[in-house]
């Protein structure tokens, strides 16, 4: 048997391989020279040249590399979606931690780590594979969560929210152990392909079965902050500084359902019924719960993150509509949806992070009275990502909201829709009432941060943004054949 290994089977390993050298170079870099502008730049130029190098690969997937992993076209594309987001992400992470009193460079390393990891996981066919990519993305998180609490103008509780990310990542990731333990146990095998041909064969332990899916779930229903797991998320938003909060609640929830979604289409997982009743109730507690709870708050990170227990809540109906699909309707659902949550929620969160420093984050909706007046470009992209994500027409939010009704419908999940309707219909209270406050007379005692150079990147990746929202609300069918297109090769 032939074990060598030759240049070409590297190829489609190129953006792993890439991300973890560009995390290597702005290591040594660090350690060379410290320069904020510096170290910003070489991780978003090592990230901008691994985007390159998964849009080369396209041609040579798809590709098993080894057991482990599976370079096709899904997962290139989200790929390169997380490639994009972590760029973005280091833009407004530079104009957040321009003046922060303490060294701000291993943030970068940190969020390469992370982005690394994530990459892993949207490439995994394997439990093994997608556990170390989960694992990465955790622990560099825990770090990028409790970066600033050296500084003596520290924001909130970063030390708080890591300590509380830490204990309860640490817990689920018991649960997704003990589910691959069983699994393991049952049919001797830990690659997602192989555990169809069990789990559908005649003589299968059910009840086993069942319970490892389960846990399995719970685990991973943590990460995406699905309720009633979600008790951590309000917390650790809040704490965290802005720049790792955006991080957390696009790229961390993005790589995690992607994960999720191969393996239950890999493993035809939602064979079981008690398995569809469980993510049903998930999915109705998730969006109730989400858009009630989120109606309370004050504190815009709170806000932002009862939003998204109560998206993933809709992208888990799409989920579910999977196992009811004849063709890949369900499954183009959920990757459009995902593609429009990220979008719109990095550009809520950057329009904080623009206005917000490192010694002062403006995370109250009272905070943003009058932004209108006195930063309307700001308010503006604000307003498009907060209507996008209440799903109004002519934004990217409206066509990923259609998107999961039509795979509901396709699948007859009445129910379901019901319940994202009312919850669709009680989200646009508490975003409009953001967007309300910012349109009412300035308060002048709120001081935001002059215009400066450092903000002219955060400006650009918010354009791109609100560009991106708009252009794909009135005209998605480009990015629509995309999905269509890639959503076969899973």
């Amino acid at each position: 048997m032939n074990t060598q290994i030759t240049a070409q089977d590297l190829v489609p390993l190129l953006p792993i391989i890439l991300t973890s050298a560009s995390a290597v170079i702005v290591m040594l870099l660090i350690a060379i020279k410290r320069n904020h502008a510096l170290i910003c730049a070489s991780s978003i130029a090592g990230l901008a040249i691994v985007v390159v190098a998964a849009f080369a690969v396209v041609p040579e997937s798809p590709q098993q590399i080894s057991p482990l992993l599976i370079i096709d076209s899904y997962s290139l594309f989200f790929t390169i979606v997380i490639l994009m987001l972590a760029a973005c992400i280091a833009v407004f992470s530079f104009n957040y931690l321009y003046n922060l009193d303490d060294d701000v460079e291993e943030f970068y390393l940190l969020l390469l780590l992370a982005t690394l990891g994530a990459v892993v996981m949207v490439s995994s066919n394997h439990f093994i594979s997608a556990f170390l990519g989960l694992e990465t993305l955790s622990i560099s998180l825990y770090g990028m969560i409790a970066y600033p609490v050296h500084s003596k103008e520290a924001v909130k509780f970063p030390l708080e929210a890591s300590v509380k990310y830490l204990v309860l990542s640490a817990v689920s990731s018991t649960f997704i152990l003990f589910g691959i333990a069983l699994l393991y146990a049952q049919t001797g095998t830990l690659s997602f392909s192989d555990l169809s041909a069990v789990l559908t064969s005649p003589g299968a332990n059910t009840g086993i079965f069942v319970m490892a899916l389960l846990l399995l779930s719970a685990g991973m229903a943590f990460k995406l902050s699905l309720a009633p797991f979600h008790m951590w998320t309000p917390d650790v938003y809040e704490g965290a500084p802005l720049p790792a909060s955006a991080f957390l609640a696009t790229i961390g929830k993005a790589a995690m359902f992607v994960l999720l979604l191969r393996f239950f289409m890999v493993s035809k997982a939602l064979q079981f019924e008690a398995v569809v009743a469980v993510f049903s109730l998930i999915a109705v507690v998730s969006i109730l719960f989400g858009n009630v709870l989120a109606l309370l708050q004050d504190n815009l990170k709170r806000i932002l993150a009862y939003s998204s227990i109560a998206h993933m809540g809709y992208l888990l109906i799409a989920l579910i509509a999977v196992h009811y699909s004849t063709g890949t309707m369900a499954i183009e659902a959920v990757s459009f949806y995902l593609v429009a949550y990220v979008v719109m929620t990095l550009g809520a969160f950057g329009v904080a992070t623009v206005v917000s420093s490192s010694e002062k984050e403006f995370d109250f909706v009272s905070d943003y009275q009058g932004l209108f007046w006195r930063e309307p470009w700001l308010a503006t992209a604000f307003t498009a990502m907060l209507l996008s994500l209440a799903g109004i027409p002519l934004t990217v939010g409206f066509i990923g909201k259609f998107y999961v009704i039509l795979a509901g419908v396709e699948g007859a999940l009445w129910v379901l829709l019901a319940v994202l309707v009312v919850g669709s219909g009680i989200g646009i209270y508490y975003y409009l009432r953001i967007i309300y406050r910012m349109i009412m007379p300035a308060d002048h005692q709120v001081q935001f941060r002059e215009t400066g150079l450092n903000r002219i990147g955060s400006y650009v990746v918010l354009s791109f943004l609100l560009l991106s929202l708009l252009v794909l609300g009135v005209y998605p069918a480009f990015l629509m054949s995309i999905i269509e297109a890639i959503s076969t090769s899973i």
